[in-house]
């Protein structure tokens, strides 16, 4: 089955990553006594030098040129790990915030929040509508064990009330396997395993 980023609001890009690099991202987070025994880590791109590296390298810069105009920037890099020991329900929502390094004033920007000692803001609308998120599962990720999902043509729709998420997926409930692009789309996830989400 095949999507379109633009109908659709998401894609699902198979093998987006070498093994080699999963394997070697992997391994480094194994090591991490933080991430073994919490949930996930914030701005993951500081900590680990392999994906650090790989995210310097440009190559997901030049996969989102595919998508957006103008010269992507990334702004935020979260590292997840859950399972069936350690995890958490997350309905049906829109992402709507993004990361920044210090509080500023302007309009249509907020509110703020403060996440593991990260600022977070809610960007206009017109911001919102030129972001992408890459979300990378690091682990097998299908249906049985908490794939993504979302709510095909959501992402039209501008910022949805949860009442008319709620209507948006009892209409067409939708749930897609992993390693794919992500645009303002209505999402849920309780999911098993570790991945990558990262915004640009």
């Amino acid at each position: 089955m095949t999507f379109d980023f633009h109908h659709d609001g998401f894609e699902w890009l198979r093998d987006a990553l070498p093994a080699s690099l999963i394997n070697a991202i992997l391994q480094e987070v194994a090591r991490d006594d933080e991430v073994n025994s919490g949930s996930g880590v914030r701005n993951a791109d500081r900590k680990y030098a392999t994906l650090k590296e790989w995210l310097a390298g440009g190559d997901l810069t030049r996969l989102a040129c595919r998508y957006l105009e103008g010269a992507p920037q990334q702004v935020r890099t979260i590292l997840f790990n859950k399972s069936p020991r350690k995890n958490w329900l997350v309905t049906w929502h829109q992402d709507r915030t993004v990361c920044v390094k210090a509080r500023f004033d302007a309009p249509d920007w907020g509110p703020w929040s403060e996440k593991d000692g990260v600022l977070h803001v809610q960007p206009p609308i017109a911001t919102l509508e030129r972001m992408l998120a890459f979300r990378i599962h690091l682990d097998p990720t299908d249906e049985s064990n908490g794939c993504l999902k979302v709510i095909p043509g959501s992402h039209r729709e501008g910022l949805l009330s949860h009442e008319r998420i709620q209507q948006g997926n009892d209409a067409q409930p939708a749930s897609y396997s992993p390693r794919r692009i992500q645009r303002l789309s209505a999402a849920s996830r309780r999911a098993v395993g570790k991945l990558i989400s990262t915004a640009l």
